[in-house]
């Protein structure tokens, strides 16, 4: 009886040093773990530690860790196990990246539960209301399941799932030191999750300081391009290459030819060039071609002695002499007398003048800037302008766009013009409201952006509140100007395309495929021809006669 005693008090001490041990291993692993787990700054971390290290300390094969969030009413995964190692009866991956509910009758059952739970799949397939990935996990070869609840603190963050190919894989033996992982686990997915946020406010904050970094030498390189060109407004694209134009040629002494239509501010472009040019300390100097009198253009731009004509009473300097080492705007060139034309090039070529009645030549350094909403190749073709002249004037040609092509300057101009005007008569500055600016945007401007001041001018005047509600743009016939074409039938896209199909079927008498069929004709698959006859409702008996075999 002594012995019998004696033998389970040593019995009853070799279990509580093996309770002792198992103590003593867990906490080391514990605290191994958990180093490894406070030292984690990204998922990737977490990954090494749970593929690495917690798998094959449990007898897992794979992994899930499912977050819930932040709408409380679903989870989906966080990391799992890398899905190519995973093989499968199907071709459907276990791992899920969809939302799921968190009442799905097994996410919600762990959660809940003060200890982890083991599920054996054979079983659990046999209910019908268990979760999608059950089954994608019993078809991977899973045959049992260990779920412990992720929580940091009194937050459940989540739920760890392992999942083991072999029956008996997980034992309740493991679950103290399971359980203390998984705490651990939630503090360092709260970790990892503020790291996250912390890197992503960083980029944003590194995108948005390259953003401003990246509008600063814009503006700094749009400021070089545009010189001093505060008088012409606009941030389109058509408007932005006439700037980087014009802050090419300014600098030089090249002759510059700006075209477009009339009201487009070819004006404002030569006096940009003009101050953005080593020449701007002196005043530009403009002439218009088309309001001079033909007898007396040559007068205005050499000049003339007294006496040398009726009328000449007194000496007269001419438009020449007075832009000497500045800069000289023939306006309307187009309209220049083709004698003038010859005098005026014969000018361009010696850089020197004679005034009418003059003895003797007078060296001019000018630099010429003519304009013109004329298309002076056709004035050429047509004989009305001198090639050798045109030549001459078109070193550096600059297109004005039409208000049309750059419309989206049209809120900032029509802005502008009311802020002008208004304070010009001492008017509050009026606002225009949303529906007055889309009928600027809609009206198809043929006087381009002098119709658009002129008009917001008399608005102003004839405005008295604080808004402008409306603009009285002229009626504007849609069809006139516009070329009749006759036998013009308009067809939607498909009736042009079926029309098409059936001519290209009689072509091919009637074959859709094989290599003298239509598909081919057409590089379309046959079926995607079949499927857009089908489509259009063609039928055989469109485009085969009765006399006629398939031979499809």
């Amino acid at each position: 009886m002594e012995k019998n005693v004696g033998e389970s008090a040593i019995s009853n001490n070799e279990t509580l040093l093996e309770q002792l041990r198992q103590k003593e291993q867990e906490q080391a692993i514990l605290l191994n773990v958990g180093s490894s787990i406070a030292a984690a700054r990204k998922r990737e971390d977490l990954w090494n530690i749970i593929t690495r290290q917690l798998l094959d300390l449990f007898g897992g094969k794979y992994y899930t860790l499912c977050l819930i969030n932040e709408d409380g009413k679903t989870h989906t995964p966080f990391l799992h196990s890398d899905e190519r190692t995973i093989r499968s009866r199907t071709e459907d991956s276990p791992i899920i990246h969809e939302h799921h509910p968190v009442e799905d009758g097994i996410f919600n059952v762990a959660i809940a539960s003060d200890k982890p739970l083991i599920y054996d799949l054979a079983g659990l397939i046999r209910n019908k209301n268990i979760p999608a990935y059950i089954y994608h996990w019993f078809n991977a070869g899973i045959k049992e399941m260990l779920l412990v609840k992720i929580s940091n603190g009194n937050e459940t963050k989540g739920l760890l799932y392992f999942y083991s190919t072999t029956a008996n894989a997980f034992s309740p033996s493991g679950f103290r030191l399971l359980t203390g992982i998984a705490d651990q686990l939630g503090t360092g997915i709260s970790n990892v999750l503020a790291n996250e946020k912390i890197e992503q406010q960083l980029e944003e904050i590194n995108r948005y300081k390259q953003r401003l970094e990246n509008e600063n030498l814009y503006l700094q390189e749009a400021q070089r391009n545009s010189g001093d060109f505060s008088e012409i407004l606009g941030t389109s694209e058509e408007i932005q290459k006439v700037f980087t134009l014009i802050s090419k040629v300014a600098p030089s002494d090249s002759t510059v030819l700006l075209s477009g239509e009339t009201g487009t501010g070819k004006e404002l472009a030569a006096r940009a060039i003009h101050n953005a040019s080593p020449r701007s300390k002196k005043l530009m100097i403009k002439l218009n071609c088309a309001a001079m009198p033909p007898n007396l253009i040559e007068s205005e731009l050499f000049g003339h002695e007294k006496g040398s004509f009726t009328g000449a009473l007194d000496k007269r300097i001419g438009k020449f002499e007075l832009a000497n080492n500045s800069t000289l705007l023939l306006d309307e060139i187009g309209e220049l007398p083709l004698e003038m034309q010859a005098k005026l090039l014969r000018v361009l070529q010696e850089k020197e003048i004679e005034r009418i009645g003059g003895r003797g030549t007078i060296r001019v350094n000018v630099r010429i800037i003519a304009a013109t909403n004329r298309n002076l190749e056709k004035e050429v073709q047509a004989g009305r302008f001198r090639a050798d002249l045109y030549y001459r004037l078109n070193v550096f040609p600059v297109t004005l766009p039409s208000l049309n092509r750059r419309r989206e300057d049209i809120p900032l101009l029509a802005t502008h013009f009311a802020e002008r005007y208004a304070r010009n008569v001492g008017k509050p500055v009026p606002a225009i409201t949303p529906k007055a600016m889309e009928t600027l945007m809609e009206y198809s401007w043929p006087g381009n952006i002098r119709e658009l001041e002129h008009l917001i001018e008399r608005t102003v005047l004839l405005n008295n509140g604080p808004t402008i509600k409306q603009f009285y743009l002229p009626v504007v016939n849609k069809t006139s100007g516009a070329v009749k074409e006759t036998g013009f039938k308009v067809q939607t896209l498909e009736e042009v395309e079926r029309e098409y199909i059936l001519k290209v079927l009689r072509l091919c008498n009637g074959r859709i495929a094989g290599p003298n069929g239509a598909a081919v004709r057409l590089d379309l698959p046959s079926t995607t021809l079949s499927s857009r006859m089908q489509k259009l409702g063609i039928k055989k008996e469109h485009y085969v006669k009765p006399d006629e075999t398939d031979t499809n």
